[in-house]
């Protein structure tokens, strides 16, 4: 379905997704497979610590069960030939929403369909761990079977350093609320061996690895002292001299005429890291300081890209329409620091059906593309396409008749009374119509709820199901299946909203 269908996305995305020219100003090149031959040689002209890069994937992902296809990826980044494609996201509680799933489903596949272009070149899926986002409250959490699982903790920081000594009252939560159904007791073995781990981010680590191992995926942790010695200089730059200040604004400040900017920008866009806690700078840093402890330092969402894309040999970043926006504030920093721009790609974004449920759509005479609309005006579309309900040709009617009369007696001082006669008759006609309404309502009750059981199945809580549901009812359902089905279907190279009957 094309994304103007379904209304999701914003203005400023929509534009970029139509190659709009007027925001051509905030971005590289778009995504398309052709386009790809010139990133990868502006981005061979960059120089990228490949050895230390290796050096730290390595020692990241240790204590990981790596597949030999990760293995290989891994070590693949020391040769120049070898290009990553990266997305990111934060540490949430089982994954999350669905939408992270996605992400990295159109991570690799990017990579499957350049290395299917580009035979001659390597394609490395890398994940991103926002570890040191401490948005606690966003990340806590998982729904699934219209319940909410949440990990209450007292701890505070950066949320890839918390301990899990207090979750095993998650994990039993789960438990009860998983029982016996199928494919339960890989996916809670899966959870038990991430979630005993000595804290959220190696737990993450786990996780996404034995998820997406035979992928070939590469996970990498910002939040490392050796990433972060190669970031000094910006760091000094923006935290001593606040030379990213004028830049970020004026881009900012551009975008902010014809859309809404995503991200503020700050005097100072680091935060200062330390045991428990990650708050923003407030006291005089010197540059002996950043440069003794680079790993006291976080960047924010703005300084975050700029710091992925100096370490990594990166084509493309996968997000979703907020961080199409933030990145977008970006262009003028990164040419300031020579950096190359990232070709900016849409994740792939899906309502997931059955087949069951699409062929009662179509039998009531409705299309998927119907069910975005509010509840209300679902209801009322069924309701008048049954029995044409509707008064609205009749209203439409009453106008021209009325506007032949006000022709047939045009004298200025008939008009008052032609008016208050007019609309008189039409709030009468109004209210009748919303009479015949209720009442053609009380005939279709057994078809109204069950749209509004399939509204709710796609807008979980109001919220599109992507960013509402977690995997695991699907995972229990289906299996490896399910993640295998969303590899099968989703394109990165098609921006189209997808609807996917499992």
């Amino acid at each position: 379905m094309p994304y103007r269908k379904v209304n999701t996305l914003s203005p400023l995305v929509q534009d970029y997704l139509a190659n709009k020219s007027a925001l051509s100003s905030f971005y590289g090149r778009n995504n398309s497979l052709e386009n790809y031959r010139a990133q990868m040689l502006e981005r061979s002209g960059f120089s990228t610590d490949r050895k230390m890069l290796v050096e730290v994937l390595k020692s990241q992902n240790s204590t990981l069960d790596l597949s030999e296809f990760t293995k290989n990826n891994i070590q693949s980044l020391e040769s120049p030939d070898t290009f990553t494609v990266t997305t990111g996201h934060q540490l949430c509680l089982f994954t999350g929403p669905l939408y992270f799933i996605y992400k990295i489903v159109s991570t690799i596949n990017l990579c499957q369909a350049l290395k299917a272009h580009y035979t001659e070149k390597y394609f490395v899926p890398i994940f991103w761990m926002a570890s040191e986002d401490h948005d606690f409250k966003e990340i806590n959490h998982a729904n699934a079977f219209g319940q909410t699982l949440s990990w209450e903790s007292n701890q505070s920081g950066a949320v890839g350093r918390m301990d899990l000594s207090d979750f095993s009252g998650v994990m039993q939560e789960l438990e009860a609320l998983i029982g016996e159904r199928d494919n339960a007791k890989e996916l809670l073995a899966l959870f038990r061996k991430a979630y005993s781990s000595q804290n959220l981010a190696l737990a993450t680590r786990i996780l996404v690895n034995e998820l997406f191992q035979e992928d070939g995926l590469v996970i990498i942790d910002g939040d490392d002292v050796r990433l972060k010695t190669a970031f000094v200089e910006v760091m000094k730059k923006d935290i001593i001299r606040k030379e990213f200040l004028p830049i970020l604004t004026s881009q900012s400040e551009l975008m902010g005429r014809d859309y809404k900017v995503q991200a503020h920008v700050r005097e100072i866009n680091f935060f200062k890291l330390d045991k428990g806690s990650r708050k923003r700078i407030s006291t005089e840093i010197s540059e002996a300081e950043i440069t003794r402890h680079p790993e006291h330092f976080s960047p924010n969402v703005l300084m975050r890209p700029l710091y992925q894309e100096m370490l990594l040999p990166n084509l493309a970043y996968i997000g979703g329409g907020a961080e199409i926006a933030y990145w977008m504030q970006l262009k003028t920093a990164f040419e300031s620091e020579q950096v190359p721009f990232p070709i900016l790609v849409l994740r792939n974004s899906a309502v997931l059906t059955s087949s069951s449920q699409l062929k009662k759509i179509e039998k009531m005479g409705l299309t998927v593309e119907d069910f975005f609309r509010n509840e209300a005006d679902l209801h009322k579309l069924y309701v008048q396409s049954q029995n044409n309900a509707s008064l609205d040709e009749e209203i439409e009617a009453l106008k021209k008749l009325f506007e032949g009369v006000k022709t047939k007696f045009a004298a200025q001082a008939n008009m008052p009374v032609i008016d208050a006669e007019y609309q008189r008759q039409k709030k009468s006609l109004e209210k009748l119509a919303k009479k015949l309404y209720r009442l053609e309502k009380l005939k279709h009750e057994t078809a109204l709820s069950q749209i509004s059981k399939i509204k709710a199945t796609f807008f979980p809580s109001g919220i599109l199901q992507e960013r509402y549901n977690s995997f695991i009812p699907y995972y229990l359902k289906y299996g490896d299946n399910f993640i295998k089905k969303l590899k099968e279907e989703f394109d990165p190279l098609d921006s189209n909203f997808v609807v996917l009957p499992l």
